[in-house]
């Protein structure tokens, strides 16, 4: 299990992650909403514990992005606010948990734990549906990394998969350049972007069988995947 811990606190954030890494839970410490999204974006995580009040980024603002990357992972949120507003709106973000400071760390992992029984029961039995995917008349195994459609089967590069992938996973849904280059290379260059617009021709070229498949350029965003 590792852990994305975001906390403006110096020593509330540096005595929080020594107390999760003594429980058995290694955390990554971030100290605003960017760096801990640039962090997600680069790392697998199964739970996120955000504080609302951040500099740069706060953390309802860094829950919703990172929602849409990932609509299941867990979210705790820290505040020292404790209106009920607020507390709402972090349930309606899609936070899992909320705790207001000053709070008993072993209530925190106590709640961590709960969420994390019921995450892993959740991810056993969506495990094939992460993993397999309908596209038209294509079905993309996305862990064996092949397109098949009419009994014909196309083995894809591991950077082919990845990339249809997170299209299949974010089906209908604006993708910006910086998100889909940050996610699979690691940082938005102009040459990773060349290199991804390579890909993104290949996997065209993979999908023409199927005209109901459009891999659409967005002028000024990025990408989008729809189907019929």
């Amino acid at each position: 299990m590792k852990i994305l811990l975001a906390e403006d606190d110096p020593n509330l954030g540096t005595l929080l992650q020594e107390y999760l890494t003594l429980k058995g839970y290694p955390a990554d410490l971030t100290r605003d909403g960017d760096e801990a999204l640039n962090q997600f974006v680069r790392n697998q995580y199964d739970l996120c514990i955000f504080d609302v009040m951040m500099p740069k980024k706060d953390g309802f603002t860094l829950a919703k992005e990172i929602r849409q990357a990932n609509a299941d992972i867990p979210i705790i949120f820290l505040t020292a606010k404790a209106m009920k507003e607020d507390t709402l709106q972090g349930f309606r973000i899609g936070g899992d948990d909320y705790l207001t400071k000053p709070f008993n760390m072993e209530e925190l992992v106590a709640r961590m734990e709960a969420i994390l029984r019921r995450s892993q029961k959740n991810d056993s039995k969506e495990n094939k549906s992460n993993r397999i995917f309908e596209l038209g008349s294509f079905t993309f195994d996305a862990e064996r990394q092949t397109l098949t459609a009419a009994g014909e089967s196309q083995k894809l590069t591991s950077r082919e998969a990845e990339l249809l992938k997170i299209f299949c996973q974010h089906l209908g849904q604006p993708l910006s350049r910086s998100y889909i280059l940050k996610a699979i290379w690691g940082d938005d260059s102009y040459f990773n972007a060349r290199s991804m617009d390579v890909y993104l021709t290949k996997i065209r070229k993979y999908l023409k069988a199927d005209d109901s498949i459009q891999l659409i350029n967005l002028h000024g965003e990025g990408f989008k995947m729809i189907v019929g």
